[in-house]
């Protein structure tokens, strides 16, 4: 989704760089690939005009392509009208792309119109292109290449992923891989995203509790309602904060804000280090208050991702 205000964008910058809806996002792709599959179709696309391996993406539109990464790489080029390297590279992916049959599939990326999804994978240089497979960015290169060395570098991608991502051996045996089956809408979630969307944050969490307490072992409501709580708390953020926290280190509720915000620009360790120190200089309740912070933000992110990992480790120490 797509919000105007930089803080109420917290959620989705999260998510495209790991957190709060990958996890979720993947759990939903890993029990899409227990259905059965749909029969593939014959391969193969037009040489010219609109093919099902090169997409259009947007801040909208890249989780649905993130979740296409479970089954076959996606390419993920970001570029701008504005740069001749860009138009200089762009038919070369799309050549590749084509010629493909489904092992991989080019998610083209405007920088201009989808500024975040930049931001994300902190691109310095345009173009850039990462790969992404299981929902991580795997490899990146800069710049322009040549038709041959960029065969070369999907080729070696393909290659090493063939016997993890199950689509790449389909495709190219001459099966199209079908697209993510869609699941029926669930008009309990479609009211919370609604509400969530239109900024009505006390409906949408209301919304997700609702869900949760039918089924408290929803791994989807419970994913979002962490995004929905952390989301309305950051569009309040002095963005001022961090200035404020590192000159009063003994302010309890600054410290919080001031992750709240390093979270916000991506600085996730500068984050949970912040809170940990806290955690070190202070006792009782104050303590606990800070923990409990630290918790709710390590919830923002996959279980397996190593910053939390750290974290962890580094708050135990910190406690005992």
């Amino acid at each position: 989704m797509t919000r105007p205000d930089p803080r109420k964008t917290a959620a989705l910058s999260a998510a495209l760089s790991g957190a709060v809806d990958l996890g979720a996002l993947k759990a939903r792709a890993d029990a899409a690939r227990q259905r059965p599959a749909t029969p593939p179709s014959a391969s193969g696309a037009p040489a010219n005009g609109p093919s099902p391996w090169v997409l259009d993406v947007t801040e909208a539109t890249f989780q649905s392509v993130v979740e296409r990464s479970m089954d076959i790489p996606v390419v993920v080029a970001l570029s701008a009208t504005w740069s001749p390297e860009a138009q200089q590279l762009e038919p070369i992916l799309e050549t590749a792309a084509r010629k493909s049959g489904g092992a991989w599939i080019l998610a083209k990326v405007d920088l201009d119109a989808s500024p975040r999804i930049g931001q994300a994978f902190g691109v310095q240089s345009v173009p850039t292109v990462v790969a992404v497979a299981a929902g991580q960015p795997i490899d990146a290169f800069a710049g322009p290449l040549p038709q041959a060395e960029f065969d070369q570098w999907i080729t070696r991608l393909l290659d090493a992923l063939r016997d993890k991502l199950p689509g790449i051996a389909a495709a190219e045996n001459g099966a199209t891989p079908a697209a993510p089956a869609e699941e029926p809408e669930d008009p309990r979630f479609t009211a919370a995203e609604e509400a969530f969307e239109q900024g009505d944050f006390d409906a949408a969490e209301a919304a997700y509790e609702a869900i949760l307490a039918v089924e408290p072992a929803n791994e989807e409501a419970k994913a979002a309602l962490v995004q929905v709580r952390f989301t309305a708390r950051a569009e309040s953020v002095d963005q001022d904060a961090i200035t404020k926290a590192d000159a009063a280190p003994d302010d309890l509720d600054a410290q919080l804000a001031a992750a709240d915000l390093q979270i916000v620009n991506q600085d996730v360790e500068g984050a949970f280090k912040r809170l940990v120190d806290t955690v070190r200089r202070v006792y009782g309740d104050d303590r606990n208050k800070v923990r409990e912070h630290l918790v709710g933000l390590f919830e923002l992110f996959p279980a397996d991702d190593a910053r939390v990992s750290a974290a962890r480790r580094n708050l135990a120490s910190a406690l005992f």
